[in-house]
């Protein structure tokens, strides 16, 4: 009786392990630099997507900045505040694509893909046509 209930709890545990979410406040790092350059919001739209917005930008002295590079709603506003993560769909416990990202450092939008690797690291990838063909870039969890 005690393996099937020991049994019972490591199996819910693992459930519940399993299933963590990208939701929360993560901290982004230049996949180039190496540094530290904002922390992004990620949560869920009605129709059940997953979006990100920029809530703090860590870089000094480009607190303000505006999106220069950016095209249409997006140019000459403040990047801090900026969606840059948009129409995420999750595809499995641990995936969602189908997204596109910003880049508001050039202004380019390319098509995203996000990988939670554990609670507290998330693997975003932005590409052009093929996912081969593309960048990622590690974010740590805030909160």
């Amino acid at each position: 009786m005690k393996k099937i209930i020991f049994s019972g709890l490591f199996l819910l545990f693992s459930v519940v392990v399993f299933a963590q979410s990208p939701l929360g406040t993560w901290k982004t790092i230049d996949d180039e630099t190496k540094e530290e350059k904002s922390y992004v919001k990620i949560y869920e739209t009605e129709k059940g997507e997953l979006e990100g917005k920029i809530i703090k930008i860590l870089t000094p002295g480009r607190e303000e900045a505006k999106c220069e590079k950016c095209s249409g709603e997006n140019k000459n506003q403040p990047i801090k505040g900026m969606v840059i993560l948009k129409d995420l769909k999750k595809s499995n416990s641990q995936n969602w694509k189908g997204g596109r990202i910003l880049d508001p450092n050039n202004g380019k939008e390319y098509k995203a893909k996000i990988n939670l690797k554990d609670e507290n690291t998330l693997e975003v990838r932005g590409y052009i046509g093929l996912a081969m063909i593309g960048r990622t870039q590690t974010w740590y969890r805030v909160e």
